[in-house]
């Protein structure tokens, strides 16, 4: 009986990491074990269908010298050696893996993502390190994950599919069913056949042309249908005309009245109070997905380092005039220690940048509004930037953030006076670039 290799990653992805996972990235247990049983088989079928593709035999053949078995959590996620190989057995449907298992886990995007690269971390590094162990070389490597293709569809969990997940239909089919291919249709024989069936019932009947009395019949009926056909859809279109110029003066009349009522101070002021809403994309950090709003913090980043610009800064006087805000890191009114919901999100994306651009060193920056003793505001906001700091040193990047300083309301632009809405917009964490 062959290596069930599912049964060998396993022991890498017990209830130890799954707790720490959680933890890491502020999911329920439940949540992150849901999904790494989504993922497993799809990452092994990932491999068994490149079996045969030298990048993937050397990433594994060099996984076991790698450590990475040692650092799943913090090491996975921002290996280069994980993000290409996963870019070379998927290819543009990665994205696609992660929606599918974040909705089917209820995870966050972001979680799904880091998950997908420990959990190919695990795959590679428990493989490389049971070849290194029984002396398999890459053509032993090879011909295990082959064996893998009969039992990776049956072992996703339900709810799930390969065609759920998008790659279905990938490199010609995940086809793991043992299926003999020489007795197997192929997809263009189905078409070819039901043509053929139908110009023999309509398009070479012997008896059609002979048939005087049918040939008489169709030169009359077949106008009349035409005819017939021509009149409703003409009656359909004046229908329907007739309706969209109702429709369009009762718009007319409300777009109207809506921009009277812009014109009032009480909606002016609502206006200005309520930001408009984003909506969270892929944001690409060289093969891998980051959750963030376009043009936000983690797109400016990334764009500003891959330009060069950073590299190319002749010291920090270049760079400290440049902030980046925080879309979705908040704290909890009045704590330096307590994050809203929802921030760990983008400190892990911080995280990821600043591991895949090594040489970049940043500097944290907090801030608050007028309100409030200024003593106090600079003691806070210092506080809550020496939080993060300590959150980035914790997660092995504490090397490249220099600095974290509190500027209190000094940069303050809102009124003390103004709403609470209008003056959030002062409340905020930043981050640059420093030498």
């Amino acid at each position: 009986m062959s290596l069930n290799v599912i049964d060998l990653i396993k022991g890498q992805l017990g209830p130890a990491l799954v707790s720490q996972a959680a933890s890491q990235f502020g999911e329920s247990e439940s949540g992150i074990s849901k999904a790494i049983g989504g993922l497993l088989p799809a990452v092994v079928g990932g491999l068994a269908n490149n079996s045969d593709k030298p990048g993937v035999l050397d990433a594994i053949t060099n996984a076991s010298s790698s450590g990475i078995l040692g650092n799943l959590i913090g090491g996975a996620s921002s290996s280069p050696v994980i993000s290409n190989l996963l870019t070379s057995i998927f290819g543009d449907k990665i994205s696609g893996i992660v929606n599918a298992i974040a909705t089917y886990a209820g995870i966050s995007n972001n979680s799904s993502s880091s998950l997908l690269n420990l959990v190919t971390g695990a795959t590679v590094g428990s493989i490389g390190k049971y070849a290194a162990d029984n002396n398999l070389d890459k053509s032993g490597i090879s011909n295990l994950l082959g064996e893998q293709k009969g039992i990776v569809s049956t072992l996703l969990p339900a709810g799930l599919s390969l065609a759920s997940l998008n790659i279905g239909d990938w490199a010609k089919g995940y086809r793991f069913d043992n299926d003999n291919d020489a007795v197997r249709p192929t997809p263009s024989e189905e078409p070819k056949i039901e043509v053929t069936r139908s110009m023999t019932a309509t398009g070479t009947n012997p008896d059609r042309n002979n048939n005087e009395g049918g040939g008489s019949i169709w030169k009359w009926l077949l106008p009349l249908l035409l005819l017939i056909a021509a009149a409703y859809f003409l009656w359909k279109q004046c229908d329907k005309k007739q309706t969209t110029t109702t429709t369009t003066t009762v718009d007319s009349s409300a777009s109207k009245t809506d921009t009277a009522a812009t014109m009032t101070p009480a909606d002016t002021s609502a206006s200005t109070a309520t930001p408009m809403a984003k909506t969270d994309e892929n944001i690409d950090l060289n093969g891998v997905m980051l959750k963030g709003y376009k043009g936000g913090m983690e797109d400016q980043m990334i764009t500003f380092l891959k330009s060069g610009n950073y590299k190319n800064a002749a010291d920090d006087a270049a760079l400290k005039d440049k902030w980046y805000d925080f879309d979705h890191v908040n704290f909890k009114m009045g704590s330096s220690t307590e994050l809203e919901a929802g921030s760990q999100g983008q400190l892990d994306n911080l995280v990821a940048i600043l591991k895949a651009f090594p040489e970049a060193k940043i500097k944290i920056g907090g801030y608050t509004d007028k309100v409030g003793n200024e003593a106090n505001n600079v003691k806070l906001s210092k506080a809550r930037a020496e939080f993060i700091k300590a959150a980035l040193a914790k997660a092995g990047v504490g090397i490249q953030v220099l600095e974290a300083e509190g500027y209190g309301s000094k940069f303050a632009k809102v009124d003390p006076k103004a709403s609470d809405a209008e003056r959030a917009a002062d409340r905020k964490m930043s981050v640059r670039f420093a030498k």
